[in-house]
C-alpha cells in the first residue's frame, strides 16, 4: 500500500508533506509524492523546479521508507492524485489546505475539496502552521 502526497512547494505543501512522511512511516508504507500542474502559465509556482525537485529528493531520501516523486504537467492536479491514488492502491492522500473565500471556490475550484470527493481511500487535511 501507499500513502499519496499532494506536493507543491510552499508552506502548504511542506505540511502536506510532513504529514504524509509521519502517516506512511505511521503504516510502514510507501510514500508517493505527486507534483503537478495544468501547464496554464508559463511560470507555475506550484510546479517544483529542477534545483527544488533535486533538494525534495535529497530530503526523501533520509526518509526510511520508499519513496516516489512524480512529476506532470498538462494534468488536472486533483485527477492525478486520485489516478495515482488508485494505481497504487493507497492507503491515504494527504493534502494541504488553505483558506479560499466562498467566491475564490467558485471561481477556481478547489483540488481539496475535488480529492475528497473522488478518492478511492482516506484523505487527510492538513494545514500550514
Amino acid at each position: 500500500m501507499t500513502v499519496v502526497v499532494g506536493y507543491i512547494p510552499d508552506r502548504h505543501g511542506e505540511a502536506a508533506l510532513a504529514a504524509g512522511i509521519e502517516e506512511a512511516g505511521r503504516r510502514r508504507t510507501d510514500l508517493v509524492v505527486v507534483n503537478a500542474s495544468k501547464g496554464d502559465a508559463l511560470v507555475d509556482a506550484r510546479y517544483v523546479g529542477e534545483a527544488a525537485l533535486a533538494e525534495l529528493e535529497e530530503r526523501l531520501a533520509e526518509v526510511e521508507l520508499p519513496t516516489e516523486v512524480r512529476q506532470m504537467i498538462g494534468a488536472d492536479v486533483a485527477d492525478e492524485l486520485v489516478r495515482v491514488a488508485r494505481e497504487t492502491g493507497a492507503d491515504a492522500i494527504v493534502v494541504g489546505l488553505r483558506h479560499r473565500t466562498p467566491v475564490g471556490k467558485m471561481i477556481m475550484g478547489s483540488v481539496a475539496q475535488r480529492v475528497l470527493l473522488e478518492a478511492p481511500c482516506w484523505v487527510i487535511a492538513v494545514k500550514a502552521g
